[in-house]
């Protein structure tokens, strides 16, 4: 398959996941070897101290992660088995980005890492991610097919 129909296709998977349903908003741009994350904040993703939730951080370092890798991989479904998340700044207000790129590539085991960065492209948080192959063929993925819209 063509590598940009597979990144199409990765776009696609990210936004027809249940979670999403909980996000609004998000724009999400898989390269080669890079994923590209971007989120508008709502104050619904705050908690008590109204800043954002260290959850959402996770979910965005570990998908920009999770997708850079997945630019690579074209057959299988992969999953994280790791991330470690470093917060280094609390998250208020405006469009958020998070970048990730792969740094390892094994025969089954990857390691990608991935950074947040604020309204003003200031860092928030960054995080380094394993990821690894299962045998999930990406086929049996309604929300990777070529025919879903």
């Amino acid at each position: 398959m063509e590598a940009k129909a597979h990144y199409q296709r990765l776009e696609k998977l990210y936004h027809s996941a249940n979670i999403q349903h909980f996000i609004d908003g998000s724009q999400i741009k898989v390269k080669h070897q890079t994923a590209e994350i971007i989120l508008p904040v709502q104050p619904k993703y705050n908690h008590g101290a109204n800043a954002m939730h260290g959850a959402l951080y996770f979910k965005l370092l570990d998908d920009a992660a999770y997708f850079a890798v997945a630019s690579l991989v074209q057959d299988v479904f992969i999953v994280t088995s790791s991330f470690q998340i470093n917060l280094v700044r609390p998250v208020t207000g405006g469009t958020i980005k998070a970048v990730g790129k792969v740094r390892t590539i094994g025969k089954n085991l990857f390691v990608a890492e991935a950074t947040l960065y604020n309204a003003q492209g200031k860092e928030a948080a960054f995080g380094t991610g394993q990821f690894m192959k299962t045998n999930q063929p990406l086929s049996s993925l309604p929300g990777y097919t070529a025919s879903d819209k």
